[in-house]
């Protein structure tokens, strides 16, 4: 799972929580309905808003863009309605042409086991077949992956030439015009071509920050392993990444103001419709910007990284088990350590560790947190108003 659009399920709240649970779901079974079970280790989060976008600016009487999916694991072998259609499809093309180009990346940077003789071939092989196939699903839905394809292209020849003094956006231009066809695309999808133009801004400008933040997430890594980064290849400062990534981001808040929803209003009315795209890109990009640069804090942790202080026991009350922070109370019977072999091992097999809000513990039984369940909010303390409340009514963005 990759993407820089990461929300909090404290800011989301049940009802946009739910929305995005159903796209991300929806990408998940787009992918192996059309390219079977291994495709789907592609779904990422950033891909997923391709289908958000197209379902906001229809008309909900349209119907269609949701269906009942089966028992999951990573859904706690429950039943969920998720997104179905051209939009999933569109962010399932989308997201195996990105998987394929990361892939290709790794590979020619030497990464890990991708620099092994055996491997590396196997992984050229994938990626082009993860090609291929973003470029059949993309055809099916009336969009052209070539220009995918041609953005990947480019990006290695650019990089190539690439030095001190190269303008940075001259780096993320491959970037900046794919996702912007991809974007403008859902307008097409939904019957809304007057949304192509900010749409085709808004991805635009996503892209751009894609590559600014996977540069500044990497350029430490990268330093030390050898691995080419766009920021130390061209000399860019941090202080200009960052000016550039909060410019991209006020340009996207601007071009939303330009889209007409499934309701036929702009975000300013914060329709239904348009509610959580509005949440993701308006919002959420900003938390990621700050969480790439380092500006920004947790406001679960480090202490309160895993939920509210719990009573504290004191010792010799049953409930004790050492722990000076207290807890819940252990199974009754507990479990075994060949048993609590098994019951990890199934937790592990089935994500939920990764995925889940919560599960039982395997030896202890007792409630633990998802290793992706924290958060870097700060809205369980004090609500900052369009941030936390559903309704967005005080937004101004």
């Amino acid at each position: 799972m990759f993407g820089m659009v990461r929300p909090c399920s404290h800011r989301l709240g049940e009802n946009l929580k739910a929305q995005w649970m159903a796209h991300l779901c929806g990408l998940c079974l787009a992918l192996r309905g059309d390219h079977g079970q291994f495709a789907r280790v592609v779904t990422n989060y950033d891909g997923l808003l391709l289908s958000v976008l197209t379902e906001a600016q229809v008309e909900r009487a349209g119907g269609g863009w949701r269906r009942t999916a089966g028992p999951c694991p990573l859904r706690g072998m429950r039943t969920a309605s998720v997104a179905q259609g051209d939009g999933a499809r569109l962010a399932a093309a989308v997201s195996l042409v990105l998987a394929s180009a990361k892939v290709r990346d790794h590979v020619a940077d030497g990464d890990g086991l991708l620099a092994r003789r055996p491997v590396a071939p196997a992984a050229r092989r994938i990626a082009g077949s993860w090609g291929r196939a973003g470029a059949r699903t993309g055809s099916a839905v009336g969009f052209d992956a070539a220009v995918l394809v041609d953005a990947v292209e480019r990006q290695f020849g650019i990089e190539s030439l690439a030095g001190p003094g190269t303008p940075i956006l001259t780096v993320t231009e491959p970037t900046e015009t794919a996702t912007a066809a991809a974007f403008a695309h859902t307008a097409i999808l939904a019957g809304r071509p007057g949304n192509a133009v900010p749409l085709a801004e808004v991805g635009r400008l996503f892209g751009r920050l894609a590559h600014l933040l996977d540069a500044v997430e990497d350029k430490e890594t990268d330093a030390a392993s050898g691995a080419w980064n766009p920021l130390t290849a061209t000399g860019t400062p941090l202080t200009e990444a960052r000016r550039l990534a909060d410019d991209a981001l006020h340009g996207i808040r601007l071009a939303l103001r330009e889209v007409a929803w499934g309701s036929g209003v702009s975000p300013e009315k914060h329709s239904a419709d348009g509610r959580l795209a509005h949440l993701l890109l308006a919002h959420e990009l900003g938390r990621s910007v700050d969480r790439a640069f380092g500006t920004r804090s947790c406001g679960h942790g480090p202490e309160g990284a895993f939920g509210p202080p719990r009573t504290p026991y004191l010792p010799g009350d049953p409930r004790h088990d050492g722990n000076p922070y207290g807890g819940e109370p252990p199974r009754p019977d507990g479990r075994g350590f060949w048993a609590g072999c098994a019951a990890a091992l199934g937790l592990c097999c089935t994500c939920k560790v990764c995925c889940a809000d919560e599960f039982e513990g395997p030896w202890s039984g007792r409630r633990r947190e998802g290793c992706c369940s924290s958060c870097d909010c700060s809205c369980c303390d004090a609500c900052e108003c369009c941030e936390c409340c559903e309704c967005l009514s005080c937004c101004d963005c």
